[in-house]
């Protein structure tokens, strides 16, 4: 006849835990983790440098848009005027076109502003 004898084996709970964690074998210190750092950043930028420097001008210069300036009068919108133009397009462009050439955040005028506007085909 045989037996099973069970035994209980007790091991330390700080045995446990060097159980688990792997040992590394590369340590930082804070200093060398600035270095790491500081390496990384100047490669970054180094990268960016040369990958920046790319140009995407052409030698010859492109021909302005002909425009012409208008003088907003009391009351007027930049609807209005964009509408005044006559260009074919469809007036929303025609106010983006507007914007863009002057510059402006919003389609809020004042009276006595001078604005570039894009010549009418007409």
């Amino acid at each position: 006849m045989s037996t099973l004898s069970i035994s209980p084996v007790f091991t330390a709970p700080s045995a446990l835990r060097a159980a688990r964690r792997p040992q590394s074998t590369v340590r930082l210190t804070r200093r060398g983790r600035a270095v790491v750092f500081l390496a990384s950043l100047a490669l970054a930028l180094v990268a960016a440098f040369f990958l920046g420097a790319v140009a995407v001008g052409s030698e010859t210069p492109g021909e302005a848009a002909p425009t012409e300036i208008v003088m907003v009068g009391s009351g007027e919108t930049l609807w209005g005027i964009a509408a005044e133009l006559e260009t074919g397009d469809d007036i929303r462009t025609t106010m983006r076109e507007i914007e863009r050439l002057n510059a402006l955040e919003s389609a809020q005028l004042f009276a006595g502003q001078k604005l570039r506007v894009p010549v009418s085909d007409s």
